[in-house]
C-alpha cells in the first residue's frame, strides 16, 4: 500500500482550499462550486479550526432553518477534525474514513498543513496500484509462455 505522501505527490491539485470560521455558509458554497470540490478546510491563521462539506452547507443550514447569506461556517462545521500524517497508508486512511464516515482528511505533519485527501484520491490510488498488479503479471504469465 501507498503512503498518503505519496498519493499527495501524485495528486494534481497541491493547494487546499481554505476558508475562514467568519465566512459565510454561502461564501463557502461559491468557493466549493468554483473549485469543484467536496469540501472546504476552515482556518484560523495556520490552525485547523474545523472542516466544512457540501453535504454540511446543505443538510445543516436548510434543516436548522437557516440562510446560507446569514450564516457563519463556525456555525455548521465540524470541530472535530481527525487528519492523518504522510506516513499514513492508503489502508489506515480508508480504515478511519470508514470507522468515522468521512470523505475527506487533512494531511499534517509537524503540527503544518501539508494537504488533504478525499476518498476519491484513495480508490484511485488503489486502482492504479491493481492495473500495475494486473499489468505484471500479465508480463509474468506471458514470460513464462514465451
Amino acid at each position: 500500500m501507498q503512503t498518503v505522501a505519496h498519493i499527495l505527490h501524485s495528486k494534481s491539485i497541491q493547494s487546499v482550499c481554505r476558508v475562514a470560521p467568519t465566512a459565510t455558509v454561502l461564501d463557502a458554497l461559491k468557493l466549493l462550486a468554483e473549485k469543484s470540490i467536496g469540501a472546504l478546510l476552515v482556518m484560523e491563521g495556520e490552525r485547523i479550526a474545523g472542516i466544512v462539506s457540501e453535504r454540511d452547507c446543505t443538510r445543516k443550514v436548510e434543516l436548522m432553518g437557516l440562510s446560507a447569506g446569514g450564516t457563519l461556517v463556525s456555525e455548521i462545521m465540524t470541530s472535530s477534525v481527525i487528519c492523518v500524517g504522510p506516513d499514513h497508508s492508503n489502508e489506515q486512511c480508508m480504515a478511519l474514513m470508514t470507522e468515522n464516515r468521512l470523505r475527506h482528511l487533512p494531511v499534517v505533519d509537524n503540527d503544518k498543513l501539508i494537504g488533504l485527501i478525499s476518498i476519491g484520491d484513495l480508490v484511485k490510488d488503489i486502482i492504479s496500484e491493481q492495473q500495475f498488479t494486473i499489468q505484471q503479471l500479465e508480463h509474468y504469465i506471458h514470460g513464462v509462455r514465451g
